[in-house]
């Protein structure tokens, strides 16, 4: 891996961030020809907590920036499985589509690789302090920049310089760790309880990623499985292999997504909540399209693409949180799901971009009218 230790004076595009946002935004531009410098006060590889799976879209994203991920770093999952109880509910990708999971640090060394190999300058242990009409500030340090990009986590400091800021919704919080044991199944699992929600995803042939969300700010894995005793079963002895890591999770807005020659990408440009699976894969598609844009020299176009690409899953997330803390209406659902298996199939279509959601209305219509009847 190159480290830039010495920047240049001057760049087409300095993004502030090196997580997969910024990275895939450095990956996007040079393939368009655009210079890119990245810098990150941090040192690779990044982690973040975050449930590290990858939906069909989300893959495809990956292989439009010409990402390969080695095939032994990854678990492939075929589908999702809804628990609530004892009632589950089901559905499998339609073929060729497959979703994977890997490790988020293995992730961030395949992208470095990607955007190395591609000629973006980049730097670590690089904390920017500030950004000006024409540039970026690094301590004592100027270069002068065309296009500002802000790809620095939901608590971005680019978008509070540039004035896009504003007051935080109320959001939920997310823990992850990862547990030695080996996968027991081939789909993306969420188990439901009236307090939280659990993921738990295969990451390697003996690991697997568990993650919680809930409005609890306090509520930590450990006593969050407690109401999940069927994934705290499947994790009875096994050891635990990473230490946990918390963040803020939810649906995230904001009025403008750009300002003269700065715009935002990734946690930085909103989020979506983690229940829907979509944070990494939508970051790589917004990526792409504001690659596009910077060519075109029209942030105004990348904003409404930019909202566009967001519209699935935050509708998705808005529908599934319908559930949250609500255990009769969990298991009404899940009732009808396994009743109408068609249904849930195609509602996961749709969410990962595989059916249009004009023939979701009638599903949609249809699980309403089960859930008013039943």
């Amino acid at each position: 891996m190159r480290v830039t230790r010495s920047l240049p004076d001057a760049t087409d595009i300095f993004v502030v961030g090196g997580g997969p946002a910024g990275l895939a935004t450095a990956i996007a531009a040079r393939q368009r020809g655009l210079q890119v410098v990245v810098a990150d006060g941090a040192t690779p590889p990044i982690d973040k907590a975050c449930g590290e799976g990858f939906l069909p879209d989300g893959v495809a994203a990956l292989e439009r920036l010409g990402i390969r991920i080695p095939a032994e770093q990854t678990w492939r999952f075929r589908g999702i499985r809804f628990w609530s109880g004892e009632r589950k509910a089901e559905a499998v990708f339609p073929e060729p589509s497959c979703g994977f999971a890997i490790r988020r640090t293995a992730l961030h060394r395949v992208m470095l690789e990607r955007a190395e190999h591609l000629g973006a300058e980049l730097s670590w242990d690089t904390p920017v302090t500030g950004v000006s009409a024409d540039g970026i500030h690094m301590g004592n340090h100027f270069v002068r920049a065309r296009w500002i990009i802000g790809a620095d986590g939901a608590n971005s400091r680019v978008r509070r310089w540039a004035g896009l800021d504003r007051p935080r919704p109320r959001m939920r919080y997310a823990f992850r760790q990862h547990f030695r044991v080996a996968p027991w199944t081939d789909f993306m699992e969420v188990y439901w309880s009236e307090t939280c929600q659990g993921y738990a995803t295969g990451v390697g042939h003996d690991k697997v990623c568990v993650a919680l969300a809930s409005r609890d700010a306090g509520l930590r894995l450990e006593d969050g499985l407690k109401s999940l005793p069927a994934l705290q079963a499947r994790l009875h002895g096994a050891e635990i292999i990473s230490r946990e890591r918390g963040a803020l999770t939810g649906n995230r807005q904001f009025a403008r997504l750009w300002k003269r020659n700065v715009a935002l990408i990734g946690d930085a440009s909103g989020t979506v909540d983690a229940i829907t699976g979509e944070g990494i894969g939508l970051a790589f598609s917004q990526a792409m399209a504001l690659a596009d844009c910077l060519r075109s020299e029209d942030l105004e176009t990348y904003e409404r693409k930019h909202r566009k690409l967001a519209l699935r899953p935050k509708w998705m997330a808005r529908l599934m949180l319908t559930m949250d803390r609500r255990p009769r209406l969990q298991r009404r659902t899940l009732k009808i799901f396994e009743r109408y298996p068609e249904v849930f199939q195609r509602l996961v279509e749709f969410h990962v971009g595989i059916l249009p959601s004009s023939q979701l209305v009638f599903h949609g219509l249809a699980l309403g009218w089960e859930l008013l009847t039943t």
